[in-house]
């Protein structure tokens, strides 16, 4: 099991913010930092207002020197994959190879609407994620020295450089996720490295992890191939009053973050985290949405992961 530390900087945060939370989780030994890949804020007023996914993870790929780094989740409807594969090949380079990609096929409509990007129907949205993940994995699959062409629907492509290049051997790991009871799991046994199980229960987390194995199965795939991964909010407080105030600080009830998230004294979370081994997680990203309490970062490090390393 490896644990990483997962964030929203649509919430309102700077790059200097985001860096010192990298950096703290670093230093604590965790296995990477995520962020998210959104322009709006979903509650409060915003903050300092969004940053650009993979502008900020460029910086981070220079100003950290272990952790893995990546999005949870780009939308496909953000960026052509042509200059998306540039910009995500450039950045493992800067980071020596550290770079993960999480893709989906976007969901937050009111984002879309205020920053004048296209916001199709999900069938769409869908048919446009797995043309995407054909354009990238292919450029980044062309030999040096051969050029690309595409013939898809949404984003034809004819002789293209197939450059810049991750460093990554077999390029950058993709992560594909989601409550899909068809397409979902299909496009993660055929493109995915890890299938991402975001804020669902241990139980509903099995179930989904049962689908892209059944998946992998019908591509002759080994299922083992893939990493199973889930994904919820972080409050941690060995006592109730710690506990109150962090909650207190996310705007949510202690009782709802028991229920949904990684919540509670350090032996609650090392007993949930216990619930999605059982359903086949081997990877878990803590989502810490006060990013100024680096305190809760550091106390993760030192009072649960001893106990499931």
């Amino acid at each position: 099991m490896d644990f990483r530390i997962f964030t929203e900087p649509q919430q309102g945060a700077t790059y200097d913010d985001l860096l010192t939370v990298a950096r703290t989780a670093e230093d604590a030994g965790f296995d990477a930092f995520f962020r998210s890949d959104h322009y709006l804020h979903m509650s409060g007023d915003g903050g300092a207002g969004p940053t650009d996914a993979w502008v900020t993870l460029a910086g981070l790929a220079r100003d950290t020197t272990r952790i893995r780094l990546g999005t949870l989740v780009t939308a496909a409807t953000f960026r052509f994959p042509g200059p998306l594969a540039i910009a995500v090949a450039g950045v493992d380079q800067m980071s020596g190879g550290r770079v993960e990609l999480g893709i989906g096929a976007g969901w937050f409509k009111g984002e879309h609407t205020a920053y004048g990007i296209d916001f199709p129907d999900v069938r769409e949205r869908f048919d446009r994620l797995e043309e995407q993940l054909a354009v990238i994995t292919g450029l980044w699959a062309t030999p040096a020295g051969r050029t690309y062409t595409h013939d898809g629907s949404h984003y034809p492509m004819v002789d293209a450089p197939a450059l810049a290049k991750p460093v990554q051997e077999g390029g950058v790991p993709i992560i594909v996720g989601g409550s899909g009871k068809r397409r979902t799991p299909a496009l993660a046994a055929r493109y995915a490295s890890e299938f991402n199980a975001a804020f669902q229960s241990p139980e509903e987390s099995r179930v989904l992890f049962e689908r892209v194995r059944a998946a992998c199965e019908e591509r002759r795939r080994d299922p083992d191939e893939l990493t199973m991964s889930a994904v919820g909010v972080l409050c941690l407080g060995d006592d109730e009053a710690t506990l109150a105030r962090r909650a207190a600080a996310l705007g949510r009830d202690v009782g709802e973050l028991r229920r949904n998230g990684f919540a509670g004294s350090s032996d609650e979370v090392v007993d949930r985290i216990g619930r999605y081994a059982e359903a086949g997680a081997t990877r878990l990203y803590f989502q810490v949405l006060d990013l100024a309490d680096l305190d809760h970062v550091e106390e993760l490090a030192s009072t649960v992961l001893p106990q499931v390393s």
